[in-house]
Parts: structure tokens; sequence; C-alpha cells
């Protein structure tokens, strides 16, 4: 373990120093915050619920399911659970590029949603999947490069949002084999069982 610490800091080195140039010191704070997506995200999802057919106004539902599950998960559980912290908060000459944040490193959470939702997205519509998953990548690549987060942190929450972007996928397609009532009630469950593990873990 000593030995993976050791090599994902001399990335974090390489990513954030050693390959800095002009144009990703302005291309990747950008591309990191979120607010600067956020209008054009929600009016996709928007267009899905008000002028898509069946299949659209399903995957902008689950899609909602996808990134409660994967931020409560990531944020709320594991976080915790590992406890790392963020690069800017503990080491010395970090080109820090945004806000570093008061919040713990590993897993990306950064990471995790935009896998999770780029993972999904691609799998509903497979014709998207290269701009997604190009999309995704660099905004895993920006955490690290802005200084907020170590290689291992982001690679972590990509793993994470795939993870929950296949569960919700493989949910959906056994959920229509339950009688109704069966499905109505399957999905609060699944949240009562989340936030029963968040509070065990925040008493241990």
């Amino acid at each position: 373990m000593e030995t993976i610490l050791i090599f994902d800091r001399s990335l974090f080195w390489l990513l954030n120093i050693k390959l800095a140039n002009p144009f990703f010191d302005l291309l990747m704070p950008f591309i990191t915050n979120f607010d600067n997506f956020k209008i054009p995200v929600i009016l996709l999802w928007l267009s899905l619920i008000i002028f898509g057919k069946r299949k659209e106004r399903v995957t902008a539902g689950l899609l909602i399911l996808v990134l409660t599950i994967c931020d409560q998960l990531n944020s709320h559980l594991l976080k915790g659970i590992f406890g790392r912290i963020r690069p800017c908060h503990e080491l010395e000459g970090v080109r820090l590029l945004v806000s570093c944040g008061s919040g713990l490193s590993f897993p990306s959470s950064h990471a995790a949603n935009i896998f999770a939702t780029t993972s999904f997205f691609s799998y509903k519509y497979r014709r998207f999947t290269l701009p997604l998953l190009i999309w995704a990548a660099l905004v895993a690549y920006s955490r690290v490069y802005v200084g907020v987060h170590y290689p291992l942190d982001v690679i972590a929450g990509a793993f994470v949002g795939l993870i929950v972007a296949a569960s919700v996928l493989y949910l959906g397609k056994i959920l229509p084999k339950f009688p109704f009532y069966q499905r109505l009630f399957s999905l609060p469950l699944i949240f009562i069982g989340l936030f029963r593990r968040k509070k065990n873990n925040e008493k241990l």
C-alpha cells in the first residue's frame, strides 16, 4: 500500500506541476467547475421529459436515481470510511488553481458523478459514447491538474460511478418483470438501506 501511495503522489506531481501549461491553466479550471455546465445539463434533462418519448422519460427518471445514489454513496459513506486528506491541504508547493474545498479526497465525487452520468447515457445512446467519455476523462483529469485530488481519487471515483450506473441499469431491466406494487416499494427500500448504512458508519 505504501508503494501505491508513493506512486500516486509522484503521478500527482507529474500532472499538477511538470505537465502544466498556460492553455490547461485556462481550460482545466473551467472544465472542473460544474456550474459552467449546469444550465445546458438541466435544459437537456428537461427536454427529455417534455419532448421525449417513453424511453427518454424513463432515462431522465433513472438518471436522477443514478446521481442520488452515486453522490450519497461516495460523498457521505466512502469518503468517511477512507478519510483521505486532499493534496492541497497536506502537500507543500501544490499548484492550486481553484478553491481547495473542505471535503475529503478519496474517492473523487466529481469523477464518480460524471462517470456515472456519462456511462449511463452512453449505454442508452451509444452514438454519443466517445464524446461523453472524453468529457468524463477531462473532468477527472482536471481534478488532479487544478490540485484538489490525487490520481487514485479520480480513478476510484470513476470506478464508483461505473458501478452505480451499471447497478441502476440492471435494476431498470429487472424491475419491469415484477408487479407494479413491488416496483413501487422497492426503490424506497433501496434508499432506506443506504441511509441505514450511512448511520451505522457514523456510529463506528
